[in-house]
């Protein structure tokens, strides 16, 4: 096993790294806090606000095929600075967007350019860290998607100095944040690079049964921090009649579960297979959704309940990115990450218009925390049974040549 320490370097692209996905996820999830304020301005009913608060993540979701693969070939050093600078263009668009619900759909369309670069940091972190210490960096890396929580505590309550302030605080800090990205950031040294085209590289992670495997896991694991990021303001508001500002609250809280033990999940992929510890997770989860779907009063027993909940999706969303360094080809990390990102996202696409279409036809959520339990359990179970004997899938000889090398790429 390879014992080398991480460079100064290697921190240096972390902390750079996790500060963009942070911002960018916040720019993300900027309309999830205000959804209460724009279902009354606009008179929507529960899908149409689930949809509105679902768009953005759906498009994040899908972009991070490209961008993972775009990042494959032309580095971190140039996507990154150029993803979160393109983000500032829906952010301030959300400005004059906001009495028209049609134009809000197009806003959040674009605004899911924030949620790609996860697929940017990933390969960054994966390959500045040598294999021992992976699983602790990219949970940290991970860490970025409190992003969410800072969103659902802080946009409502800048809000409050006016309805424009939010965005123009995010569009700020995304412009200074693209200029120390592209001071900061660097791609290793001797890193490959690919030389077969946009669609062979994908058409190449996608015939890797790893990449489905992974992308079903992440997308219970993650999934469910999506949709519980973007839905559970509106959840508590509608259920436990919060107002908003005590729902973005509560919300934030159990984002913050999520973001502390995704470095705890990978820490313990470090030390124990990550599959043992995904499984663990999800099982956790399956048992803290059925305890949710019987409607427990929020104190104590709901609130536990979620911050439990946040707890264990937070360790499997660091343990299954352990487990994508560990069965993945080095040359194609960003575009297995892409694909298996963008489901991850998509399982938090799901669960909101779900969740929203139950409420409106039942005026009741524990269906759909029966789903995520039955989910979870199936999760648990394919992740002990299947992925500890996973081992990483390279390319068949037919496939010719994957990558370059630019350089003498340096051990670990």
């Amino acid at each position: 096993m390879d014992t080398s320490k991480p460079s100064a370097a290697a921190y240096r692209n972390l902390v750079t790294a996790t500060v963009g996905f942070t911002l960018t996820f916040w720019a993300w999830d900027l309309v999830a806090p205000l959804a209460g304020d724009y279902k009354d301005r606009l008179g929507l009913s529960s899908f149409q606000e689930s949809l509105l608060v679902a768009v953005p993540v759906l498009v994040g979701s899908l972009g991070r095929i490209p961008v993972g693969a775009l990042t494959d070939r032309y580095g971190a050093r140039l996507m990154f600075p150029l993803m979160s600078a393109l983000t500032i263009v829906p952010v301030l668009l959300l400005i004059p967007a906001r009495d028209s619900y049609g134009l809000m759909l197009v806003v959040g369309f674009l605004l899911g350019l924030g949620g790609t670069t996860f697929a940017i940091g990933i390969p960054l972190v994966n390959s500045w860290f040598p294999p021992h210490k992976r699983g602790f960096a990219l949970g940290v890396f991970g860490m970025g998607m409190g992003g969410v929580a800072l969103s659902g505590y802080l946009t409502p309550r800048i809000a409050k100095h006016g309805y424009h302030v939010p965005f123009l605080v995010v569009a700020i800090a995304l412009a200074g944040y693209a200029v120390l990205a592209a001071l900061l950031i660097t791609d290793r040294p001797g890193r490959p690079v690919p030389t077969a085209t946009l669609g062979a590289r994908l058409g190449r992670a996608g015939r890797l049964r790893v990449t489905w495997e992974l992308s079903a896991l992440y997308a219970i694991g993650f999934g469910g921090i999506v949709a519980f990021g973007v839905y559970l303001p509106t959840y508590l508001k509608s259920w436990y009649a919060l107002s908003p500002t005590d729902a973005g609250t509560k919300a934030a809280g159990f984002a913050l579960a999520t973001v502390v033990f995704r470095p705890v999940g990978g820490w313990l992929s470090d030390r124990i297979h990550p599959a043992v510890v995904t499984s663990a997770a999800l099982g956790g989860v399956a048992l803290l959704a059925i305890v949710q779907a019987f409607d427990p009063p929020l104190y104590p027993g709901g609130t536990t309940a979620l911050l439990l909940m946040g707890a264990s999706l937070g360790t499997a969303s660091g343990s299954v990115f352990a487990l994508v360094s560990q069965v993945t080809p080095q040359p194609q990390v960003g575009s297995v990450t892409g694909i298996v990102g963008a489901t991850g996202g998509l399982g938090g696409f799901v669960p909101p218009l779900v969740m929203g279409a139950i409420y409106s036809a039942k005026g009741s959520y524990s269906i759909g925390f029966m789903l995520l339990s039955d989910l979870a359990l199936a999760g648990c179970v394919y992740a002990y049974a299947r992925m500890r004997t996973s081992r990483p899938d390279e390319p068949g000889p037919r496939e010719g040549p994957l990558v370059e090398a630019h350089g003498r790429a340096p051990a670990g």
